[in-house]
């Protein structure tokens, strides 16, 4: 079975959320379960579903060369719309996996299996969290609103993409990055090849990200046949996550370059220097991946926040230039 099962510190807690966390030190006790259900309680799930966001947002503002005050209503609402449809969405998961859950060390302690919940519960739940977000979905323009709605078909497939093959991280990556899509086209109203890159290079790093997620439950997954990259790739890991590592950054600088096609050579090159900044921080994580360290797993997924912000940062400098 999994080394990963710290003992919860209040009633309720999930194993792997944050210790202290806000849901449990401050919600209202009546709402924690259903917080909780939403990952409230571990932030990091809200971040990687966002930053792909901000990217769209910096990208197009890259290539258009404009800041308009609608951007600062995306930038805002996209935290707002990924804190609500990464709580649909694990809803969504836990709904379908609750069996599972309930036969894996870590995820035994979720609202579902637990107790906390009930299935009818959670889909009530599921449904107010995604009816708020479409209200935030419909102040974009037709085109951005039409890939939103898009997008639900792979948040409705991904929770059963374990079940019938090795690469569930892709379907992941597929969903999580959607944004970078949506909000380009947002600011932008049209969807260039640019955006289509950063999609393809979001995947990609999804699937460096949550392989060495994965690696948390692959015994427990190897018993009940759940299929993972994790299990799939086994003691090859390293090599695979290299090798995402290189692909995800240059998909990462062709989609860049072609952004900064109209702009001056400093915020060129200040935008460009995102890429050997976020590759560094995945060689960083590489370097300290150990498949037998649960702690240590969890560290280098949550990191990824960092990884992300990176390239935030730079598009952001870039474009006050």
């Amino acid at each position: 079975m999994s080394q990963f099962s710290p003992t919860p510190e209040v009633e309720g807690q999930v194993s792997d959320a944050v210790s202290g966390n806000w849901v449990d030190q401050l919600a209202p006790r009546l709402s924690r379960p259903y917080l909780r259900l939403s990952r409230a309680d571990r932030p990091i799930g809200t971040w990687l579903l966002l930053l792909p966001c901000w990217w769209g947002l910096g990208l197009a503002i890259l290539s258009d060369g404009q800041f308009a005050l609608h951007d600062t209503w995306i930038f805002l609402s996209c935290a707002i719309g990924a804190f609500l449809m990464r709580g649909a969405g694990c809803t969504w998961n836990d709904i379908t996996d609750r069996k599972i859950d309930g036969a894996v060390e870590r995820t035994r302690s979720r609202p579902i299996p637990s107790g906390q919940v009930t299935v009818t519960q959670a889909i009530i739940w599921m449904i107010l969290q995604a009816g708020i977000a479409a209200l935030i979905l419909f102040s974009y323009n037709v085109q951005a609103i039409i890939l939103g709605f898009a997008s639900l078909a792979l948040v409705a497939i991904y929770p059963f993409a374990k079940r019938f093959t090795w690469w569930p991280q892709a379907f992941l990556g597929l969903a999580f990055n959607w944004g970078a899509l949506m909000i380009y086209v947002a600011h932008s109203g049209v969807l260039r090849l640019e955006a289509v890159l950063l999609y393809a290079a979001g995947i990609i790093w999804t699937l460096f990200y949550d392989t060495i997620y994965a690696h948390q439950d692959r015994e427990d997954d190897a018993l009940i046949g759940v299929k993972s990259t994790a299990r799939l790739f086994a003691d090859r890991t390293p090599t695979w996550l290299f090798a995402f590592s290189i692909l995800s950054a240059i998909l990462l600088g062709i989609a860049t370059y072609l952004a900064c096609a109209e702009r001056g050579t400093l915020s060129t090159l200040i935008a460009m220097l995102a890429v050997p900044a976020f590759w560094m921080h995945l060689r960083w994580q590489m370097g300290r991946f150990d498949a037998n360290d649960p702690i240590r797993l969890m560290m280098l997924f949550r990191s990824n926040r960092d990884a992300g912000l990176i390239v935030v940062l730079f598009f952001a400098i870039a474009a006050m230039l």
